[in-house]
């Protein structure tokens, strides 16, 4: 059976799961987890999607993500694609890293955001590699951490030349309010990072002040401890909102017994909604789709590059980028296989690779590249 188009829409929340080619690990030590983490926190700041929770298991990542404009495809691609090209020249192999397409599960928000916070988090106390919930809440490779404040919030994106530091404003009479004496801090800061922000919205579910809503977070999570694997957060629609009864679903009609789709957690309206939008926006975007062939095409004539010389061995600055934008814009905007690429530029896969990184500096220096693609 084919496999269904992913859904996706701006505001919707979704559960995401990758796993390594034949369950092989993605992760192979401490330096590999920072790197997709760096990549993932600059990712959500430029694209402004929010990111509830996230775990990383040697051989696959969970992640609970609320997309912004930015299409959930282009998110990932982003993330999985470039993670892939920098841990394939780290470790000096080549080939998918990933196995098959990610797993995207949209989800109804009222019922299931905290118990999907919770049960992300709780993924490595399950998969054995913390003893207790006392060595998960300082466990730096899941988001349970930084929402207690134990750990860095390691989403927050170092500041770089397109990031820049937070700003703050001294205070004076206007921005001070009621506050006195020892009450008043240094500065008020102006600006927070997304992900500085998602953390707060999770915490308010719980208190009203930090000490208390960190506490009421961590019994919370305590309490999912015994719940183990629950197939009911897996996806399904109908059934599995019900908790995997379908008894429950006896007293419906029929059609509202069929409402479901595994792509999709949530009540059969929601379901409904869900697929209709995501139809009408997959109609929008579906014309922005060009070949490789035609990509190909563009760049070279724009920038007067002729084709021959393209997929010669000729290394002159010029033809080089055409091929790096070329490889950047396959691979990471249209999803393309560095093999497919790579016979098509007549390069390797490892050169093509090289090409992707040094596609993305041009590309993040000159966003107009991306109108190739149009």
């Amino acid at each position: 059976m084919p496999r269904q188009a992913r859904l996706d829409a701006p505001g919707v929340l979704q559960h995401i799961m990758a796993r390594g080619i034949e369950r092989r690990k993605i992760f192979w030590d401490d330096k590999d987890r920072s790197s997709f983490l760096e990549r993932l926190a600059m990712i959500l700041e430029e694209t402004q999607t929010q990111c509830y929770a996230w775990t990383l298991i040697p051989n696959h990542f969970h992640l609970l993500l609320r997309t912004g404009k930015t299409p959930l495809s282009k998110v990932m691609r982003r993330l999985m694609t470039g993670y892939a090209v920098t841990f394939n020249i780290r470790h000096r192999r080549s080939g998918h890293l990933f196995q098959n397409r990610y797993k995207s599960v949209v989800c109804e928000e009222d019922p299931y955001l905290l118990e999907l916070i919770r049960y992300i988090h709780l993924n490595p106390l399950r998969a054995k590699l913390v003893e207790d919930l006392k060595a998960l809440d300082k466990y730096p490779w899941t988001g349970h951490s930084a929402i207690l404040g134990r750990r860095k919030n390691t989403l927050i994106p170092e500041p770089t030349k397109r990031h820049n530091k937070k700003i703050f404003t001294p205070l004076n009479p206007t921005n001070v309010g009621h506050l006195t004496g020892a009450e008043i801090p240094l500065f008020i800061e102006e600006h927070k990072y997304l992900s500085e922000k998602t953390v707060e919205d999770v915490l308010q579910y719980f208190g009203k002040n930090l000490k208390e809503a960190r506490r009421r977070y961590r019994e919370f999570v305590e309490k999912g401890i015994n719940q183990g694997r629950r197939e009911d957060l897996q996806g399904g629609g109908l059934i599995r909102s019900s908790g995997g009864d379908k008894a429950a679903l006896l007293g419906l009609k029929k059609e509202e017994r069929e409402k479901g789709d595994a792509r999709i957690l949530g009540s059969g309206d929601f379901v409904a909604q869900a697929l209709k939008k995501a139809n009408e926006l997959h109609e929008r975007s579906i014309n922005f789709r060009i070949s490789l062939n035609e990509l190909i095409k563009r760049v070279s004539k724009d920038r007067k590059i002729d084709l021959k010389d393209l997929i010669s061995s000729k290394r002159k600055k010029d033809i080089s980028n055409t091929r790096a934008i070329i490889s950047y814009l396959a691979a990471i905007e249209l999803r393309h296989s560095g093999a497919k690429i790579a016979s098509e530029l007549k390069l390797s896969e490892k050169s093509v690779s090289r090409c992707i990184e040094r596609g993305k500096k041009l590309v993040d220096n000159d966003k107009k590249l991306l109108e190739y693609l149009r």
